[in-house]
């Protein structure tokens, strides 16, 4: 009995051991577990507390490292530096945005290899062997500057961790190649004006307290588009080498339209340094040609030398000076009018008068109208004309425009003189508060007379602009056509016109250079069908300027009273 019941209590004996090992075994499991998962959170806890303590790291040798931070938010970041550019009427023309350099950082670039292949593919134009040589030295560097959008997306594409975009302000140019040569003008990398506008207004455009407030220009993009694009056709249309415009208030000087052609799209070109591409206006200088008849005209009428129907009796059809001969283009009558020598356009009539008038007198005209300087305009790119020395004949091929050179738009600025009334104008690209004092180069008599006889050269059957004659604008104007400076192979054809010569408000100048004649273009001349017999200026820049003056008309017309229906009606003066 005792026996069994031993037997009993070693069986619960060994019962409870065997249950105590089970739980003490799943307390050493749980705990177990407990501590890989511990473990697990403090390997977290550190790994987080790494890239914190990295990211901290890396913040502060930013910071003091002269490596550029790239990839900048390109909105909220964006504080105008520079202040808008538009014309008269407010429209946008130059504006700074932000853009994007491309930088490699070879460190980042994992595949040498692959990267180049698909710069190779993608960016035939980039120079590949520089770049490698670039990336082997192991600092970053720029790839290309000043890329635009889709080009900053075809870069983003490929993949690669080395490209970085450094974000910057660049200027943008509204309208592309519309407003260019030295115009407008150009910034560098820095938004600093390297020309044009840009440059000589460069401190006011960067002055913070007039960042809101735009530089207003006098140009009119209306006007310059629809200029450009007949002078554009008009160049292709003879075949010319360029061609140039420019429409001014001769009042005030304003310009509101300037082109030169060729031209090219502002914003992808800092650097022009083909010879094709100077501004022809401001910084071409030329003989005009018989343009300056009509300031010959001027001079002896305002001398009281002759009247508008004084006769000129016995004018040869040529006459030697020197070892020079003179002559006419062609025959005229023997006996013309003061203000047939212009209308007919007569080097011989204009030599004639130029006598008359004396040397000493013309050398001081010329003097005041400053025709042999530099223009005086709100840029740097002007031209300078030649110096002339009055020797035996100079006054005799001055009094048609042969001998002496000026600018086209000194040009302008003399011709508004002595259409508005006498007074000297100072030509500006940009709105002033106030116009200077203005001197009197000729008398509003002789100014009233010369509108008169520019509105027949025009108008007249005998005159050589008559392509010009639009019903409704009372077009006058004087045409010139004259031998390159020094370069008899090279030509340019010009004609100055002034509207309406009632009361003129506004001096037109087309030019082109070296034109051919079009043997496909049939003129009608009024009302006859033809084709142009000579290439002068009246069967080319005048026709151009005739329907630049059709286009531009309506549009100057609304804010001008002097364009009634009286003239709308108005007929042929035959």
């Amino acid at each position: 009995m005792k026996k069994r019941t031993k037997k009993i209590k070693d069986i619960n004996q060994a019962s409870f051991y065997f249950e105590d090992y089970l739980e003490t075994n799943k307390k050493n499991k749980f705990s177990k577990e407990k501590d890989k998962f511990q473990d697990r959170i403090y390997l977290l806890f550190f790994f987080f507390l790494s890239l914190i303590l990295i990211f901290c790291i890396k913040i502060a040798h930013l910071s003091l490292s002269k490596t550029p931070i790239f990839n900048q938010s390109t909105t909220s970041q964006f504080s105008l530096i520079r202040r808008d550019i538009v014309d008269r009427n407010g429209t946008l023309i130059s504006r700074n945005v932000n853009s994007h350099h491309v930088v490699i950082i070879p460190k980042l670039i994992k595949n040498k290899k692959n990267f180049i292949i698909k710069l190779r593919l993608n960016f035939p134009n980039l120079p590949i062997n520089q770049i490698e040589k670039k990336i082997d030295r192991g600092k970053y560097f720029y790839l290309k500057k000043r890329i635009d959008q889709f080009e900053k997306e075809k870069f983003f594409t490929l993949g690669e961790k080395g490209i970085k975009f450094e974000t910057f302000q660049a200027r943008m140019y509204t309208h592309g190649n519309l407003f260019n040569h030295d115009v407008v003008g150009q910034v560098d990398y820095d938004n600093f004006g390297i020309s044009g506008v840009e440059k000589y207004f460069d401190k006011e455009l960067k002055e913070k307290k007039l960042l809101k407030q735009p530089l207003r220009l006098t140009l009119d993009t209306n006007i310059q588009y629809m200029i450009s694009k007949q002078l554009n056709e008009g160049i292709t249309t003879f075949k010319a080498s360029g061609g140039g415009a420019l429409l001014m208030d001769v009042n005030s000087g304003d310009i509101l339209s300037l082109v030169s052609l060729p031209n090219f799209n502002i914003n992808k070109r800092l650097d022009i340094k083909d010879k094709k591409f100077i501004n022809k206006i401001t910084k071409g200088v030329y003989e005009l040609g018989s343009i300056f008849k009509t300031f010959t005209i001027a001079l002896a009428l305002e001398n009281k030398l002759v009247t508008p129907e004084t006769i000129i009796k016995n004018i040869p059809r040529s006459l030697k000076c020197s070892i020079h001969k003179i002559s006419d283009l062609k025959e005229h009558p023997k006996n013309l009018s003061v203000e047939d020598i212009l209308v007919r356009s007569s080097n011989v009539g204009s030599v004639i008068l130029a006598k008359k008038i004396g040397e000493q007198k013309f050398k001081e005209f010329i003097e005041k109208t400053k025709l042999l300087k530099s223009p005086e305009l709100e840029i740097e790119e002007v031209g300078v004309p030649h110096k002339i020395k009055w020797n035996k004949c100079k006054l005799e091929t001055v009094s048609f425009g042969h001998g002496i050179t000026t600018t086209p738009v000194q040009a302008v600025s003399t011709y508004s003189a002595i259409v508005n009334g006498g007074k000297l104008v100072t030509p500006s690209l940009v709105v002033r508060k106030k116009i200077s004092e203005t001197k009197n180069l000729i008398s509003p008599m002789t100014s009233k007379k010369i509108n008169n006889i520019l509105r027949m050269v025009v108008s007249s059957k005998n005159g050589t602009a008559t392509f010009a004659d639009k019903n409704g604008y009372y077009v006058g104007g004087k045409t010139g056509t004259a031998e390159g400076y020094g370069n008899s192979k090279d030509r340019m054809n010009t004609f100055i016109s002034v509207f309406p010569t009632t009361k003129p408000k506004y001096a037109l100048l087309v030019m082109l250079e070296n034109p051919q004649i079009n043997k496909e273009l049939i003129y009608d001349y009024r009302g006859v069908k033809t084709k142009a017999p000579y290439n002068t200026s009246g069967w080319n820049s005048v026709y151009i300027a005739g329907k630049i003056i059709e286009k531009i008309g309506p549009t100057l017309a609304i804010n001008n009273n002097e364009f009634t229906n009286q003239y709308v009606t108005e007929k042929y003066n035959k």
